[in-house]
């Protein structure tokens, strides 16, 4: 029986004040970073976010962008 080899779906978030906000997959071949200096253009505030995950759930894995501007500590 051959192996069958399947991609998991790439999945973005930002938080932002009035909750989480999901991005597209703008190109599967762009890097998590790529892809937040991309969104960066809508939304400045990933100018000086950092990325973490992925997290995997089921099909896919979601990383999420974290901005630390407006935080003490």
């Amino acid at each position: 029986m051959p192996i069958k080899k399947e991609s998991l779906k790439r999945e973005f978030t930002i938080e932002q004040k009035s909750g989480k906000v999901s991005l597209p997959d703008p190109d599967p071949n762009m890097t998590p970073d790529q892809v937040m200096q991309f969104y960066s253009a809508t939304y400045p505030e990933l100018v000086t976010a950092s990325c973490h995950g992925p997290v995997y759930q089921g099909e896919s894995m979601t990383y999420s962008f974290k901005t630390t501007v407006g935080t003490k500590g």
